[in-house]
């Protein structure tokens, strides 16, 4: 899965109507609907839009006929592997009515085409740990956490014996990394954990 980087825009006409894409990144449905908000013009004929926030979905398709606009823009989502994706598709009506298979070709292409100009990161779940240390510990285990691929590190707190470390790791490393911290102390850390 991937994610986009930045909000992205492309604009077409098709037979005389306007179409505009915009796709943004999203982390959450209340966040989706403030950028929906934000990038719909309400002087425009239409403003369909389709979201996709892990098994989440949504979409409308803003008066059009029913499965012409916001099924063919999640389509367009799902086709190129997006997740905490949301895209607009705000249509301005040239006087040429296109059919229902126009309609969807042009959502869906517009979509698409506006996806595939968009700069993507590959979308990784994360974990949040953290884990307490002594000062003899300290180096070895920071040095080793440093050295794995994908591990983000949020906070370093310093107390009276050591330091707490919080930390977020891909999920499928989680146990394997707590194992690992685990040995590297001979199983002085403590809390290791969520």
């Amino acid at each position: 899965m991937y994610t986009l980087d930045q909000t992205e825009l492309f604009e077409e006409e098709i037979r005389k109507s306007r179409f505009r894409a915009i796709a943004c990144p999203v982390e959450s449905e209340a966040e989706a609907k403030a950028r929906l908000a934000e990038v719909s013009d309400p002087a425009a004929n239409h403003n369909c839009w389709a979201l996709r926030i892990g098994q989440t979905y949504r979409f409308s398709d803003d008066g059009e006929p029913s499965g012409t606009a916001g099924k063919p823009i999640l389509q367009a989502i799902d086709g190129q592997a997006l997740d905490r994706t949301l895209v607009v598709v705000t249509r301005w009506f040239g006087g040429i009515l296109l059919g229902s298979g126009g309609l969807i070709r042009a959502y869906g292409g517009t979509a698409a085409a506006c996806l595939r100009a968009a700069a993507k990161t590959e979308y990784v779940e994360r974990v949040a740990l953290s884990v307490s240390l002594g000062f003899s510990d300290l180096a070895l285990v920071k040095a080793r956490l440093s050295a794995l691929a994908g591990l983000v590190m949020d906070e370093e707190t310093f107390h009276a014996r050591g330091a707490r470390l919080a930390f977020r790791v891909p999920a499928e490393k989680a146990e394997e990394i707590g194992r690992m911290i685990a040995d590297l102390t001979s199983g002085r850390a403590a809390g290791i954990g969520k």
